[in-house]
C-alpha cells in the first residue's frame, strides 16, 4: 500500500562543543511503515519548556544505510534523534535531507556528522543559498535566545549538496522512494510551515518529509496540498504535529479555501489587514484548536494580501 509522508543566524563558524546540557529529553520514535520511523515533536514554538525541539524528524532504513529527514533544531536535539535512530538499526546514516531553511528542521545536522561524518547533507539550492547569506546565523541566535542559552554549542552545518530533482533509494531490495527534494518553481520551498504536503513522496513505500509552510507563496502551498490529495495516501506525516490520514490534508485545503476568497473579498471592499483579521478569524473558528492559530492568522492575512497585490 502506498503511504505519502509529509511532513512544511553567522556564516560557517568554527565548531563549538556543546555544554553539559547536551541532549534534549528523549521522545520515542514511531514506526509508521516497514522501514520508516518518525519522532513526533511537541507542538508550539521553540522555548525553554521544549528545549527548542518541536519538529518531526524522520528516517528511512534502506538497503545501504539510513536516510534522515530534518534531524531537529540544535545539536542537542539532533543527538537525541540519533540516539533514537540507533535503537532501530545498526546501519550508518548515508544521507540527510533538509527540506527548507527553518533552523528547527536542520540545525541537528551537526549531531549527525558527529556520529557519521561522511553523511551527505542535501538541500534545495535556494535553502543552501539563504543559509550562506545569513539565515544560519539568524536561526542559531534565535534558538539560543528563546531557550535562554540551552542550544548554545550548536554550529550551522548546512547542506553542500544540490542533488538532481529526483533520486531513487532502494529499501531492502524493493523499489522505494522517489525523493523530490526540489519543489515546483512556483513554490517558495524554504519558507513553509504548518500542515501542507512537501516535495518528498514515495511510490511503493513511505518517506517522511518536511513541513509545508504558508509563510510565503500561499498559492503554491495550495497547489501542493491538492497534489497530495490527488495521491490518495493512507498516511500523511507533517513536519509538525501528529500524523494522520487523508483528513489531515483535507483540513488544510478547507482552511485555505476559506482564507483566500475571504481576503480577496475584503480586499476588494478596501479593508485593511487589521480590519480583515477579526472577520476571517470568525470564518475560521473551526480551526482555533490549531497550534499558534492566533499568532499565525495575522501574518497569513498579510501574505495573502501581498499575493493579491502582486497578481
Amino acid at each position: 500500500m502506498r503511504i505519502v509522508s509529509l511532513l512544511a543566524a553567522l556564516a560557517f563558524c568554527t565548531p563549538v562543543l556543546a555544554g553539559p546540557k547536551d541532549v534534549v529529553r528523549p521522545y520515542p520514535a514511531q514506526k509508521v511503515h516497514a522501514d520508516i520511523y518518525v519522532i513526533h515533536g511537541p507542538q508550539g514554538v521553540p522555548s525553554v519548556a521544549n528545549q527548542s525541539f518541536m519538529n518531526n524528524p524522520a528516517w528511512v532504513i534502506t538497503a545501504d544505510g539510513v536516510v534522515v529527514i530534518d534531524p531537529g533544531s540544535s545539536v542537542q536535539a539532533g543527538r537525541m534523534v540519533m540516539a533514537q535512530l540507533r535503537k532501530t538499526t545498526t546501519k550508518p546514516v548515508t544521507h540527510v535531507f533538509n527540506t527548507h531553511v527553518h533552523g528547527d528542521h536542520w540545525l541537528g545536522n551537526q549531531a549527525v556528522l558527529e556520529v557519521w561524518p561522511k553523511a551527505t547533507l542535501i538541500g534545495h539550492p535556494d535553502m543552501i543559498k539563504r543559509a550562506r547569506e545569513g539565515a544560519d546565523a539568524f536561526w542559531i541566535k534565535l534558538m539560543s535566545d528563546v531557550t535562554k542559552g540551552y542550544t548554545d554549542g550548536t554550529a550551522p552545518r548546512s547542506p553542500r549538496s544540490k542533488r538532481p530533482t529526483a533520486r531513487n533509494f532502494g529499501s531492502e531490495g524493493r523499489p522505494c522512494a522517489s525523493i523530490r527534494h526540489g519543489c515546483p518553481q512556483q513554490d517558495r520551498p524554504n519558507d513553509r510551515d504548518r500542515r501542507g504536503p512537501h516535495s518528498l513522496h514515495r511510490r511503493q513505500c513511505a518517506l517522511p518529509a518536511g513541513d509545508e509552510s504558508a509563510r510565503r507563496h500561499l498559492q503554491g502551498v495550495m497547489k501542493e496540498t491538492e497534489r497530495a490529495l490527488a495521491l490518495d495516501a493512507r498516511l500523511y506525516v507533517p513536519g509538525h504535529g501528529k500524523s494522520g490520514d487523508r483528513k489531515l490534508v483535507e483540513e488544510q485545503k478547507a482552511w485555505f479555501d476559506i482564507l483566500m476568497p475571504e481576503v480577496r473579498r475584503l480586499y476588494d471592499e478596501g479593508k485593511s489587514d487589521f480590519e480583515m483579521k477579526p472577520v476571517i478569524a470568525e470564518k475560521l473558528k473551526a480551526y482555533k484548536q490549531w497550534a499558534e492559530f492566533e499568532a499565525n492568522l495575522g501574518p497569513m492575512v498579510s501574505l495573502a494580501i501581498l499575493e493579491i497585490e502582486q497578481e
